[in-house]
């Protein structure tokens, strides 16, 4: 795990670390990086006034519609981004996808945890000890052999493990369908000990939801499945606390959320080229980008070649099943301006490779130029990355952007 520097953590009240008096950031690798032009290149950047944007629309819906927002913490795996979802000094309640996450977010102050993966009965060790520490950290199960394993656990450490009921809403991965026989069993088995909370389910195929109606019917679908099991238990005498839901595009779509509690979402912190194909989000909204250089040209092929290969982007080509695909991502210049049709639609190790799409010219980009190109899907970007330069788009500067913080990611599991 890579932790978070100190000294470059963000504040509340001012969501941008000022740069030092030298007029430089110290980023991971111990460069002093005064604009976008310093670092040595493939690095992430982040746009906080686009994190900001979207962190305040999704929180105002989630106002409107009368629910908790619990962001999920995967995409940027950062403390100071998270500091940017906070009301005030409070921190906010948090998903997270790893226990590393769980743990460093508790060693930052965030006492409200729910670990969205299916527990692993070997991992309840480290779930305890966080539980001892003060935290609330629920675990997620979707069969007896998970629930007697939480049980026996909270019985050995004399405290409850809260534990969510996994409902699969749409077939897309993990999880009871709402009108399984045997969620009454499981729900019993937790309630004898203490440690059910509630259940919670992901819209996951609403990734494929194409159109705004389909999104919306991925909500609703969502909604209903969710509150279907959480009564089915209440009618076998069973308590539940908790319904929670969300997706990134249901989140977003959502009309009425009437019989849940919560709501998850992660992506939107950044948004992606994905969630821009879903009309989920416009390109001018993608808060995350990675910095490259040209490094050579081959013409004969309109080619243009940078030192940003999949170890920068990742493999994930998700919009490859949509209308427009956007290759491994868009191209950008220093100050975040698209250049017209280029699209990085190759990439091996450290190479990446720029074309010009429907004929579009390609552009003169000497050797040395640097550009960002904007990702696929920001989780699997980010993840390639010890943290982020952090710029703000709306101050403008001769040259290059000013790097004004950097944050760093927790990693590991």
């Amino acid at each position: 795990m890579h932790p978070v520097d100190p000294a470059s953590r963000v504040d509340p009240a001012n969501p941008v670390r000022p740069a030092t008096s030298a007029g430089s950031v110290q980023t991971s690798a111990g460069v002093a990086a005064r604009t976008l032009a310093d670092p040595d290149t493939p690095f992430a950047v982040v746009d906080v006034h686009k994190v900001r944007r979207n962190v305040e629309r999704l929180a105002a819906r989630a106002e409107r519609l009368g629910v908790t927002l619990r962001p999920h913490v995967k995409t940027a795996k950062s403390l100071d981004v998270a500091a940017l979802l906070r009301e005030g000094d409070r921190p906010c309640p948090v998903t997270v996808s790893t226990l590393a996450e769980a743990e460093a977010f508790a060693d930052g102050g965030y006492t409200d945890i729910t670990y969205a993966v299916g527990i692993d009965p070997h991992k309840l060790p480290r779930v305890v000890a966080l539980l001892r520490r003060g935290v609330t950290l629920r675990v997620l199960l979707d069969s007896e052999e998970q629930a007697e394993s939480v049980a026996e656990a909270s019985r050995r450490a004399g405290l409850p493990v809260p534990a969510q009921i996994e409902i699969d809403c749409d077939g897309h991965r993990g999880g009871l369908r709402p009108d399984a026989p045997g969620l009454p069993a499981i729900g019993r088995i937790l309630h004898e000990a203490g440690c059910l909370d509630g259940v919670l389910t992901h819209a996951g195929e609403s990734y494929f939801a194409f159109t705004a109606e389909e999104q919306r019917l991925a909500a609703r679908n969502e909604r209903d499945s969710a509150v279907t099991a959480a009564e089915r238990l209440r009618a076998a005498g069973l308590r539940v606390s908790t319904v929670s839901v969300g997706s990134t595009p249901t989140a977003h779509a959502a009309e009425d959320l009437t019989g849940v509690t919560e709501l998850r979402a992660g992506n939107y912190v950044f948004f992606d080229l994905v969630m821009a194909g879903l009309g989920v989000c416009d390109v001018d909204d993608l808060a995350l980008s990675v910095v490259v250089t040209v490094i050579g040209h081959r013409p004969e092929y309109g080619w243009i070649l940078t030192d940003g290969g999949w170890m920068a982007m990742s493999r994930d080509r998700g919009t490859a099943a949509q209308a427009q695909d956007q290759g491994y991502g868009l191209v950008a210049d220093l100050d975040g301006r698209l250049v017209p049709g280029l699209v990085m639609t190759a990439a091996s190790q450290e190479h990446g490779t720029l074309t010009a799409r429907d004929g579009t010219q390609l552009p003169d980009l000497p050797i040395g130029t640097r550009l960002r190109v904007l990702p696929n899907h920001a989780c699997a970007t980010a993840a390639q990355h010890h943290g982020y330069h952090v710029v703000d788009g709306t101050r403008p500067a001769p040259g290059a952007p000013v790097v004004e913080a950097f944050w760093s990611r927790v990693s590991g599991w």
